[in-house]
């Protein structure tokens, strides 16, 4: 019997709810007086947006407006952000946004905490101590970063993304309010939502590490855990649900409120467990490609699912569960059910079926493959092992969208 071994690492306050981004004027009062408020050029000026900036005024915290986030977060909008809480003196920062509005929120928080350029602090366990009060508030269903310790830059000196990854990012306060998602567009639905959906898959699936005395200090992301199972599972449950239906009519509540649900209960999952091989191949296909991360992921989850099978198949079996598939089969057959239920799920929110279909060409593979192999934070989380000619494997089924021939290699 294995030992339960499980890890937590939460913010100080996390609250969900219709309505409830009402009580950020409360929440920012108590943790600072002059407050950077970190989103995009769209956010700012929304109403909703222009109302929350009034009630903080009103509760006395000073406010200065950053709009400069950029989609896939470069480092020089980060640098731009952090001028600007330098200038105005910022003494707490709050993130509005998609992923990477709470993503550059996270970087200039601890930029102005602990100085020094975000290349300095790359990789794990590099930041030194606490950041600036942060708060989050999402307006997407997708990144989870809301309550992870990950913060993702596109830096110019490297050729993919890069992460860092500490518990000091982890925000103060997360305010998860799922009204602020009724107006997000379809695409933007499905490719976050399929994004939250992969978080989920590959935190259930991720290896289970042995456990040792420092496997916390060690690492930031400590593998399958208990308690990344259950946030996982429900999670899945709760984002296989109701995404297509958020998707195909924005206007419905209960889904719209179950997946922002799914997203933050994923984020949970993965900000300890971490995330996997879908992942890895996404950073160099994003590179090439600019296309949206949620779509990248979502492209390489039935093959990676494929591909893990063998290594992970009473986890999918319990995916199938927790999707409603399968049941009565055996626990090979319903494995491969929550396989076909994925695809099916994010071939039914125009989620493309391979790598080619993204705009990758066939002599691009190789390098793809050596890059992907390059996030070792990632790699290292696979259930089933990933060396050159695996991962070669791996990604050449994708691109050709043929999950049978990962299953013929296991």
């Amino acid at each position: 019997m294995t030992p339960i071994f499980a890890v937590s690492r939460l913010p100080r306050t996390l609250v969900f709810g219709a309505g409830q981004r009402a009580a950020l004027p409360g929440y920012a009062a108590t943790l600072g007086r002059k407050a950077l408020v970190v989103t995009d050029e769209r956010l700012a000026a929304d109403q909703q947006f222009l109302d929350l900036m009034q009630a903080l005024e009103a509760a006395h915290v000073e406010i200065a407006v950053f709009s400069g986030t950029i989609a896939e977060l470069p480092a020089s909008c980060i640098l731009q952000g952090l001028d600007a809480g330098k200038t105005f003196g910022a003494d707490l920062v709050i993130g509005i946004g998609g992923g990477s509005c709470l993503d550059a929120a996270k970087i200039i928080a601890l930029l102005l905490s602990h100085g020094g350029a975000p290349s300095d602090y790359y990789g794990e366990f590099k930041v030194p101590g606490p950041i600036l009060p942060l708060i989050a508030i999402p307006t997407t269903s997708g990144t989870g970063s809301e309550v992870t310790p990950v913060a993702v830059v596109s830096d110019p000196d490297r050729a993919v993304k890069v992460g860092i990854a500490s518990p000091h990012l982890i925000p103060h306060t997360a305010i998860c309010d799922p009204e602020l998602t009724y107006s997000s567009p379809t695409g933007l639905t499905a490719f976050s939502g399929a994004d939250a959906l992969t978080h989920a898959i590959e935190a259930f699936t991720n290896l289970r590490r042995s456990v040792e005395a420092n496997t916390v200090h060690e690492h930031v992301f400590v593998g399958k855990n208990a308690f990344s199972d259950q946030h996982a599972l429900e999670a899945i449950r709760l984002v296989s649900g109701s995404l297509e239906t958020a998707c195909r009519d924005g206007s419905d509540v209960l889904a719209r409120n179950n997946l922002m649900m799914g997203s933050t209960l994923a984020g949970l999952a993965f900000g300890t467990a971490g995330t996997a091989a879908a992942h890895a191949v996404q950073y160099p296909v994003g590179a090439l490609t600019h296309t949206p991360h949620g779509m990248g992921v979502a492209v390489m989850l039935p093959f990676v699912m494929a591909f893990n099978k063998s290594h992970a198949e009473p986890e999918m079996a319990q995916i199938a569960d927790a999707m409603g598939v399968g049941d009565g089969l055996s626990q090979a057959a319903r494995a491969d059910a929550a396989i076909d239920a994925v695809t099916d799920l994010l071939s039914a929110i125009g989620i493309p079926g391979s790598l080619r279909d993204l705009g990758i060409a066939e002599d691009q593979l190789g390098w793809i493959a050596e890059a992907a192999l390059g996030a070792t934070r990632l790699v290292k989380n696979n259930p089933r092992p990933l060396d050159p000619a695996s991962m070669t494997l791996l990604v050449n089924a994708a691109f050709v969208g043929d999950r049978t021939a990962v299953r013929r290699s296991a």
